[in-house]
């Protein structure tokens, strides 16, 4: 198998000219860089106040930004290297998308458990307590990486099983489509892409179907807590369909890469900007910035400490409304 060959995904050989980075790209750097910045300073506020470290839903927001900061350090540097045409080891190559693979589902897997958290905190109070603790929390993240890696060692599976040895020591232009050289492997990571979808929205659904029930009768005549829990639902809702509709993003760009590969290319940006970085955008405004002793944290380290109130508020526990997320 030659470096010239389709499996590289782009049609490029490997001693393809550098080429230097275009408007796309530096809009897409610009991006990554505000999302990082807010992202880290989140995860620094979460490490540096204990108050949050004993809260299920905070334990769950800093493994969501950590993931999140991985994967577009990581996709970004993949990116670069894949517009600028360098070649890389075969086998590094590999390890990186296995890797952007796992994070890749991560997140919306991550997001999934805190709809849960949510639905019991909101939905079943009494056992809110018993069911939501710092031991669980931990356990469901192994549990959840677990669940991720599935994809994962699907992929790695179906690349051991046609490729031969020489294409692990060659080098080429890295990207995801170089590790998918037979229709069935495409077809294989794509089903198990749709169950994730599959159960992940069936189970998000749910929980936001009963959560705006109780929060509909226990809000009564209060038109503004109704109106705040429905805004705080639509921006859960909006961000988890935008992780979940990334699970669509490989089956469609096939689709388009046997039509035209200038349009897979441009189609593939406009995936990565709306399905990858939007959603890691929302994140932080759903479960940071909407969230009073986190946002008052947030503040007292992003002034540098100046002309804020070091003293938090204790975390306020939810009863049956989710106008506190």
């Amino acid at each position: 198998m030659q470096n010239g060959s389709q499996e590289d995904g782009f049609n490029l050989p490997s001693a393809a000219v550098m080429r230097p980075l275009g408007a796309e790209a530096i809009i897409v750097q610009v991006l990554i860089s505000v999302f990082l910045y807010v992202d880290l300073l989140m995860v620094f506020t979460f490490f540096r106040k204990e108050v949050f470290h004993g809260v299920t839903r905070y334990i769950f927001f800093a493994h969501v930004l950590l993931c999140d900061c991985t994967f577009l350090v990581l996709s970004d540097v993949l990116l670069l290297l894949s517009y600028m045409r360098i070649v890389m080891p075969t086998s590094l190559c590999i390890l990186l998308c296995a890797v952007a693979y796992n994070l890749n589902v991560a997140t919306p897997l991550t997001l999934t458990a805190m709809s849960v958290e949510r639905y019991v905190s909101i939905c079943m109070p009494l056992r809110h307590a018993e069911l939501s603790t710092p031991q669980r929390a931990a356990h469901g993240i192994l549990l959840i990486q677990a669940l991720a890696s599935v994809l994962m060692l699907v992929v790695l599976a179906s690349v051991t099983a046609v490729m031969p040895l020489a294409f692990y020591l060659s080098r080429r232009i890295c990207s995801t489509e170089m590790l998918q050289v037979r229709r069935w492997q495409t077809n294989l990571i794509n089903g198990v892409s749709q169950v994730y979808f599959l159960l992940m929205a069936l189970t998000i659904c749910f929980c936001y179907v009963r959560i705006m029930k109780v929060a509909r009768t226990a809000s009564g005549n209060d038109r503004s807590a109704t109106n705040k829990g429905r805004r705080t639902v639509i921006l859960h809702g909006l961000q988890l369909l935008l992780s979940l509709i990334q699970l669509w993003c490989p089956f469609v760009e096939n689709a388009v890469l046997q039509i035209d590969l200038y349009m897979f290319v441009y189609w593939r940006y406009f995936d990565y900007v709306t399905f990858i970085l939007a959603p890691r955008c929302l994140v932080p405004l759903v479960y940071g910035l909407r969230d009073e002793t986190f946002m008052a944290a947030l503040k007292h380290y992003a002034l540098f400490g100046c002309r804020t109130n070091n003293k938090l508020a204790p975390v306020k526990k939810e009863r049956v409304l989710v106008t506190r997320t």
